[in-house]
């Protein structure tokens, strides 16, 4: 019997499109056999599933859900947004943010844990309504952030349903002051994320590839002036700290009020209080939608009838 290794799991999913819990099971149904994993999944009738899985799913919505020093924010796609818009989908997304509130892992961790309505992993749930609603959709990813004293926000852009639309963040404010306080300032600066998309929390957690790219970019246009190296060498360091004012979150201007930064309106309006950890979520980001002609689409698909 081969030994059933995370590789060999996703090779599974790769080739079939079935999800995680149930290539695992395939492959150990079959002593880790790769192609009587493959025929066991198709006579379980797995496969009508996993050919809507080969279409690209950018669309769908993002929740948040809040529980007092606990907020999780899920991404669930779906191929057009005509299904993002649909009730049951809607009930779907939002029951999965609520389990996302209870998971403390990645989300494969997310997609073990079960939906109290039906009993089912989140991922079983999923695959179940790709079957009834009959368009392709995957839980994408989540973050879940937490305080030990203090207030974890939300915000939505763009709302279609409460607590989901095209964009969700959070943020996790720590600290023992005016719990009221907080939760409105954090509202703002949820706001503030959802318009400025910033990179990092702070300087020290941008990504060390970002900060070289930009300095490098910096350096080679500072260079096309001519000016000697210790001058360039000055022309680096204010404009990369223009770049960190820029990119990240606690040295940005606040779009509530210019005058401040982040972390001054932080000290100003809800004093006592760290803002430790955000994340922002946006519907698609990153993922190359195809493009296609739908007169082409339609066109073919008379030729067949």
């Amino acid at each position: 019997m081969a030994e059933i290794t995370a590789a060999l799991v996703k090779e599974l999913r790769e080739k079939t499109g079935a999800g995680m819990m149930d290539s695992k099971k395939a492959l150990a149904e079959n002593g880790g056999d790769m192609e009587a994993a493959v025929d066991w999944l198709r006579a379980k009738g797995i496969a009508k599933a996993a050919k809507k899985a080969s279409r690209v799913a950018a669309e769908g919505l993002v929740a948040v859900a809040v529980d007092g020093t606990v907020g999780a924010v899920v991404e669930v796609n779906s191929e057009t947004d005509f299904v993002a818009r649909n009730e049951d989908f809607q009930k779907m997304v939002g029951e999965i943010a609520q389990v996302a509130l209870g998971v403390e892992g990645d989300t494969e961790a997310l997609l073990a844990a079960k939906i109290p309505s039906s009993g089912k992993s989140v991922e079983e749930h999923v695959k179940d309504q790709v079957a009834t609603i009959g368009e392709n959709m995957s839980v994408r990813r989540f973050t879940r952030l937490s305080v030990d004293k203090g207030v974890v926000a939300s915000y939505v852009h763009n709302a279609v349903a409460p607590g989901m639309g095209k964009i969700g963040v959070l943020v996790a404010l720590q600290g023992d002051g005016d719990a009221d306080a907080y939760e409105a300032l954090g509202k703002q600066i949820c706001m503030h994320i959802a318009a400025t998309s910033p990179a990092s929390l702070s300087e020290k957690d941008l990504d060390p590839a970002l900060v070289e790219r930009e300095k490098q970019v910096l350096t080679d246009q500072a260079r096309e002036s001519g000016k000697p190296d210790n001058v360039i060498e000055k022309m680096i360091v204010g404009r990369m700290n223009k770049f960190y004012q820029e990119v990240c979150l606690l040295k940005q201007a606040f779009v509530i009020n210019p005058d401040l930064t982040v972390e001054k309106a932080i000290a100003e309006g809800a004093k006592g209080a760290e803002l430790t950890a955000f994340s922002r979520l946006e519907v698609g980001e990153g993922i190359e939608k195809e493009e296609s002609d739908f007169a082409a689409e339609v066109a073919a698909q008379a030729k067949r009838s």
